[in-house]
């Protein structure tokens, strides 16, 4: 089967299924093996060493859309299904204009929209591709394998709040705004042991930064969309400069984070299980296999001066 896949969380999990696709979105990036196909679609945003506000101010400022499919490649690769998304109009081609595109085409292609909203929903579309591209075998023992560790880090989390209890968090997924990180996060927070009540349930949404001081979280992950580890921690060094950033009790106990958005948290794939891992390492550092300052994804904020460990320890 031809797949094309229009969405990165997508692709990573047909390469984890075994299924190369024929095309694919231009932030598609991983595997490193994605960065090698043909391309898709493109974006009339820059995003390229800018800074949060300005990409979000480029993002205000478009008069249309924010990202264009090319149908004449589409067409020359003749796929026999189109991987795409719903779940949010701002991070990939609108899935009723790839139904448009999808028809115009002879022959006409099958369309498969992701839409998850929850942390289940996302390991589920493992099948659903799976099934969609006849791989199914692959997808349950891949799902099994996710089911396992999300059960030990539930086992584990549920040891280190019977120890030290719930701390409250703030996870963010962009900072000028600031953006709370919605969808699977606030599921992930509650499995990872941590105190939900701050994320949103429903799609991420802005917030004031007086309600982040005023909510005072005692661990504080920054995982800008889009952006590795090294741009967070850009990113973080512009929220250490607003009031109140110092006092909050992340920061005086060593748990704020600069976290690699693009790899963990923002997609909604398989990998959410790797991000889960993550996140209970930051929220229960001392539970933990492995520190979060000695994974190569996550770089800390020290108190009290609040500089960033961008070597990630």
């Amino acid at each position: 089967m031809r797949v094309a896949s229009l969405l990165p969380s997508a692709t990573e999990t047909l390469f984890a299924l075994g299924v190369e696709p024929v095309g694919v979105s231009h932030s598609c990036d991983h595997p490193p093996a994605a960065r090698d196909l043909p391309t898709l679609t493109s974006t009339v945003v820059d995003h390229a060493d800018r800074s949060a506000a300005d990409i979000d101010e480029q993002m205000r400022e478009v008069d249309g859309a924010v990202y264009d499919l090319d149908e004449a490649r589409l067409a020359d690769l003749e796929p026999d299904l189109l991987v795409t998304q719903a779940t949010c109009d701002v991070c990939a081609v609108d899935a009723s204009e790839v139904r448009a595109a999808a028809a115009r085409l002879d022959p006409a292609p099958e369309v498969l929209a992701c839409d998850p909203h929850s942390f289940d929903d996302a390991l589920d579309d493992v099948e659903r591709i799976g099934a969609a591209v006849g791989a199914e075998a692959a997808a349950n023992d891949l799902r099994e394998d996710l089911r396992e560790r999300v059960a030990a880090v539930r086992e584990r989390a549920e040891r280190a709040v019977a120890d030290a209890g719930r701390p409250r968090v703030a996870v963010l997924d962009w900072t000028d705004p600031p953006i709370r990180a919605g969808h699977w996060v606030r599921d992930m927070v509650e499995l990872a042991g941590g105190d939900p009540a701050f994320q949103p349930d429903g799609p991420s949404e802005p917030v004031s930064w007086e309600d982040v001081c005023a909510h005072d979280p005692e661990a504080l992950v920054v995982a800008p969309c889009g952006f590795d580890r090294d741009r967070a921690v850009d990113a973080v060094a512009d929220l250490a400069d607003r009031p109140g950033f110092a006092d909050m009790g992340a920061v005086a106990a060593d748990r704020a984070y600069a976290v690699d958005g693009n790899a963990l948290f923002n997609r909604p794939s398989h990998r959410l299980v790797d991000s889960l891992e993550a996140l209970f390492a930051c929220l229960h550092p001392e539970h933990a296999a492995t520190p979060p300052e000695e994974r190569e994804r996550i770089a800390r904020v020290d108190a009290p001066t609040t500089s960033v460990r961008a070597d990630g320890g």
